[in-house]
């Protein structure tokens, strides 16, 4: 009989799915990933996608590891899921979707609901908070579809979040992580529980207490591998499925950040950095830390929306030269872009980028925008590559400073993860913006490692996150400050970064008020 020596991690982000097996120190022996087209639009801002493409997609990558990898799923010793955070599915009570998932991605609005009651009204309007407010019953997916599609509203037996729809299909019941819940839903982030029944969010979001999944908190059994899922996915049936948490969550804890002096910086499609704390710390009233990948836990996170996906823009509006050279030599564009980096010094030639391409709650506020300042003809596109990179090091260097005020804890080290880890500019970048040494992981493969690790430690096989931290994860390479660039960016960065959003924002808000972009 085969040993049961593997850890299945599933990995669900925005345009893949991957079936990961690891061993119990922290290898990657066999993967598999399958793209997908991330979302389709109807309308303008519109983020969609047919939840059978998540689970198709799922059963695709899963098989392959058996058939095409030769992994033995008699090896497996259970599973566990992580996936992208704040997309949402409604169910009928066989599970069935109703709609297209909604995407976290997705920028529609619900404008003109019902004004909050008192004394809630006044008491968010005395604490400074009614805009928050107005502003996250605005973003809320459920009073969209609560306003716009009722007879679908009426219909849902359950209000999911992807990683509670997955769990569905694998174990038929209606549970999901208390690690990962992250999005418009009635979620008490200190308490890590779903708020009392009587609790004004669930009128504020157009939710009933039923409408929610079970809640189970990380590393414990959530269910078992079903009959029907078995035969979709391989995955032998009976087998133990683990809560793990969020991608992000995730990616600390594959990070190996389990103390507040260890910074986890996420290069994706948005840009984080990250530390774990055993209390519940706010960086910004009224936006919670979310939960950790680690039970009884939470990641203060301070986001940058649409962080490297900027190099995505940049690719697409400025990179034609790159992705014509690449596609001639069966390369990557972006190994192109970094030979543009390195043609420029650091600090741009004066060129300052301020990453708020997407706004947000409450830094930037609703009404922010992106700019770039200080353009001379001295810069070219690769100017404004830089820039780029060197933006998104100074708006998370912010984070960390705000982070650090909160929890009175300097951050010492640096982990970066993310698709823009791979760079070794973006690394070199971060090192000498934030003037600490910052290291990759021994694996790319953050998010799925975190949520195997939540698996090892739910299966006896670790028998605490320390001792799975030290088994599971290590760094590999580390790029240490430039001590000349260290200076200009400090100087740079206090003297200009610092000083741009407050000096622009009374311009921000009179292109939105001109223009009404955004709304």
């Amino acid at each position: 009989m085969d040993k049961k020596d593997l850890l299945l991690a599933i990995d669900n982000g925005t345009q893949s799915v991957k079936a990961l097996a690891f061993d119990t120190w922290g290898n990657l022996v066999a993967k598999e990933k399958v793209e997908f087209t991330p979302y389709y639009s109807k309308e303008p801002g519109w983020a969609e996608q047919d939840p059978d493409v998540f689970w198709n997609s799922l059963c695709q990558a899963c098989q392959a590891l058996w058939n095409k990898h030769g992994v033995a799923p008699a090896r497996i010793a259970g599973v566990t899921l992580t996936t992208q955070r704040g997309t949402v599915v409604n169910v009928d009570d066989k599970g069935a979707p109703l709609r297209p998932a909604i995407l976290w991605l997705d920028q529609r609005k619900t404008y003109d609901q019902p004004p909050l009651k008192e004394p809630l009204a006044s008491i968010f309007k005395i604490v400074g908070a009614s805009d928050t407010i107005e502003y996250l019953r605005t973003q809320a997916e459920s009073n969209w579809i609560a306003r716009n599609q009722p007879e679908i509203w009426r219909k849902t037996h359950r209000y999911l979040l992807l990683s509670g729809y997955l769990t569905f299909r694998l174990t038929g019941e209606f549970a999901d992580s208390v690690g990962c819940q992250v999005g418009y839903v009635p979620f008490d982030y200190k308490g890590l529980r779903w708020y009392g029944h009587r609790d004004f969010r669930y009128g504020m979001l157009n939710i009933t207490p039923n409408m929610l999944p079970k809640l189970v908190p990380q590393t414990q059994p959530i269910g078992t591998i079903t009959a029907q899922a078995s035969a979709q996915t391989g995955i032998p049936q009976g087998l133990p499925m683990i809560a793990a948490a969020a991608d992000k969550a995730c990616e600390v804890l594959g990070s190996g950040a389990l103390t507040p002096d260890t910074g986890c910086i996420s290069y994706g499609t948005t840009a984080t950095i990250n530390v774990n704390h055993k209390k519940f710390i706010t960086v910004f009233p009224v936006m919670p830390s979310y939960p950790s990948g680690v039970p009884g836990n939470h990641n203060i996170e301070v986001q940058i929306f649409r962080g490297y996906w900027m190099v995505s823009w940049f690719k697409k509006e400025f990179g034609l030269e790159e992705r014509l050279a690449a596609a001639e030599n069966n390369t990557e564009p972006e190994i192109l872009f970094e030979k543009l980096v390195s043609e420029i010094p650091a600090g741009s030639m004066g060129l300052m980028l301020q990453p708020y391409w997407t706004p947000g709650v409450k830094h930037p506020g609703p009404e922010g925008k992106g700019a770039i300042v200080g353009f001379g003809d001295v810069h070219t596109r690769a100017h404004l590559y830089r820039s780029i990179l060197e933006g998104l090091a100074y708006a998370l260097r912010e984070g960390r400073e705000r982070i650090e005020k909160r929890t009175k804890t300097p951050i010492s080290r640096l982990i970066v993860s993310g698709g823009g880890s791979q760079s070794n500019s973006a690394m070199q970048i971060t090192a000498d913006v934030f003037n600490l040494a910052a290291s990759r992981p021994h694996l790319y493969e953050t998010s799925g490692l975190g949520a195997a690790m939540d698996l090892a430690v739910g299966l006896g096989i670790h028998k605490n996150f320390a001792e799975a931290i030290k088994a599971m994860t290590r760094v590999s390479d580390t790029f240490t400050p430039n001590p000349a660039n260290a200076r200009m960016y400090n100087e740079l960065y206090r003297e200009v970064y610092e000083k741009l959003y407050e000096r622009l924002r009374p311009i921000y808000h009179k292109i939105r008020e001109i223009t009404g972009y955004p709304r």
